[in-house]
């Protein structure tokens, strides 16, 4: 079963982290083998809910764009460097490929064979050399033994095509010569005796026992053909092992399973190749064969959405995968998916509210730890049940998980809170970016963070490089606005701090002048108090 990655949005909050988690852990109680990830560092709070609960953090996940590993590449397509040319032709023309790879004995990449290199090898007239295997002439010449001494057989190629005492009385054999010849017994008493390195008799042609026995004495390979000498003579170069042959890499290119399919076709659309070696970078292991064709039969990553239906808060190269599932409870963005999909939308404050409705609907037992990371989500969504987004449904399930978790909630709530409130370590990067989301509205972006804290003082000393990195971050990413709140969970309110360019802008939004810094009351929910506010000031 294919695995399907569960994961929030890019800037994962702890509603976001548990909400994964544990609806992952749900659709594998159902039989689905699910994995909940993350698609960046998590912040304090998250990490303190995680260490209470005893609770793995999930693994990052970098992307969900489309890979090779993800394609129906020819896996294990590949031949053994000691085939030979001839097997590589059969074993092409089997599979109706047009290139193949060529390994080791250990299934290392040493290059790949096309279809090209053999008709070379099939029309050339030069047969001089041999290096080969006993086994491998056997095959090619639909030979029989007649005297095995050596399984690797190197050596010149010669056929008896003078007179027999011609041959006697002007050729000198050697120790590496290879002989074709038929029934002419007196020549074939000459090279046995010369020691050379193999006898191939054509023709099906006799062979006396007594020449046998000289050529086992002398160590000389003796095997016979059905063939006659002339096709011996073109079909013996055939015989060689195929790493003889000149190998070529695809201009020295190959992909790992890894790489990601359209930078594979941007490397193609130089090379124009049709096929290429599928390796395993890190071990130099063959995996198979990659023809151009095979990306159209591909198997996009499968996954869940949880606490965002937008692509721009989602993971990198969500549209080259396959959404299963959504469940959120934010508005709806203009996120759009193939087929129907299974689609949970709700107005309450958590998206682990949601999952926790799931569980009783699927009538599963929520194990200890996970009621505790839902807990821990819908506190922190909507601040300990005391944000304007908060519905009876997140009250009910937050006495219920407090119970199975065994914690009062309160308490608990409290001390989640205030362990993401700590500026200890971090830079004004992270407080912007720590609870951070994009929107869009017609062709501008907008990113609005969000920081909770109890003490603004310590964001105050330092508002102008506060101020400074969001005109920067605004600048370098072409947003139209940038905006933080900080929230201050005692005082119920949020000081707000936005780039300067977007003056104008903010006092529209508010219908009044804004000062950078400037206290909101009744201003705890982005969802709430701040995004339809600012949403429908494009309308003025």
């Amino acid at each position: 079963m294919d695995k399907i990655y569960v994961f929030g949005h890019r800037k994962p909050d702890t509603d976001s982290v548990s909400a994964a988690i544990s609806y992952a852990t749900l659709k594998k109680k159902l039989g689905f083998n699910t994995e909940p990830r993350i698609l960046s560092a998590i912040n304090k709070e998250t990490k303190y809910a995680l260490d209470y609960f005893g609770v793995k953090e999930p693994l990052y996940l970098n992307d969900v764009k489309l890979q090779l590993k993800d394609i129906n590449y020819h896996k294990n397509y590949f031949i053994n460097e000691k085939s030979s040319i001839y097997d590589s032709y059969l074993y092409m023309l089997k599979e109706g490929l047009t290139g193949v790879p060529i390994v080791d004995s250990d299934e290392n990449f040493k290059g790949i064979i096309t279809i090209k290199d053999l008709a070379k090898a099939f029309i050339d007239t030069k047969v001089e050399a041999l290096n080969t295997s006993y086994d491998n002439l056997l095959k090619v010449l639909n030979a029989k033994e007649i005297n095995r001494v050596d399984e690797e057989i190197s050596g010149n190629i010669l056929a008896a095509s003078y007179r027999s005492t011609t041959i006697i009385n002007n050729v000198k054999f050697g120790h590496d010569d290879i002989l074709i010849v038929g029934d002419r017994h007196s020549v074939i008493e000459y090279a046995v005796n010369s020691n050379i390195k193999m006898l191939i008799i054509s023709g099906d042609s006799e062979i006396k026992d007594k020449h046998i026995e000289i050529a086992k004495q002398n160590k000389v390979n003796v095997i016979r053909s059905s063939y006659d000498t002339y096709h011996i003579a073109k079909l013996i170069s055939l015989a060689n092992y195929i790493y003889t042959m000149k190998k070529t890499t695809g201009d020295g290119v190959y992909f790992d399973e890894n790489d990601y399919v359209a930078d594979i076709l941007d490397v193609n659309k130089k090379l124009r190749h049709t096929n290429y070696p599928v390796v395993n970078t890190k071990t130099g292991k063959c995996l198979g064969l990659l023809r151009i064709t095979d990306l159209d039969s591909k198997n996009p990553k499968q996954v869940i959405l949880v606490d965002h239906n937008e692509q721009k808060q989602s993971a990198i190269g969500l549209e080259e995968a396959e959404i299963l599932e959504i469940v959120d409870h934010h508005n709806l963005s203009s996120l759009t998916t193939v087929s129907p999909i299974n689609f949970r939308n709700m107005a309450v404050g958590s998206s682990c509210t949601i999952i926790y409705t799931l569980y009783k609907e699927k009538d599963v037992a929520i194990p200890k730890e996970i009621a505790g990371m839902m807990l821990s989500g819908i506190l922190s969504d909507t601040l300990i049940l005391k944000s304007p987004t908060t519905t009876d449904l997140d009250k009910e399930a937050v006495h219920a998980l407090a119970e199975i978790a065994d914690v009062n909630y309160e308490e608990y709530g409290l001390n989640l809170i205030k362990a993401g409130t700590s500026l200890e370590g971090m830079s004004h990067e992270d407080v912007l970016y720590n609870d951070f989301k994009l929107y869009t509205v017609d062709d501008k972006t907008l990113g609005i963070g969000q920081f909770f804290t109890t003490n603004f003082e310590d964001i105050e000393k330092e508002l102008d490089a506060y101020l400074d990195t969001l005109d920067r971050e605004a600048e370098g990413n072409n947003y139209f606005l940038i905006a933080l709140y900080i929230t201050d969970i005692i005082k119920n309110g949020s000081y707000v701090l936005y780039n300067r360019k977007a003056k104008d802008f903010m006092e529209l939004v508010y219908d009044k002048e804004i000062a950078e810094g400037e206290y909101i009351p009744d201003c705890v929910s982005r969802k709430k108090n701040v995004v339809p506010l600012i949403m429908s000031s494009f309308d003025k």
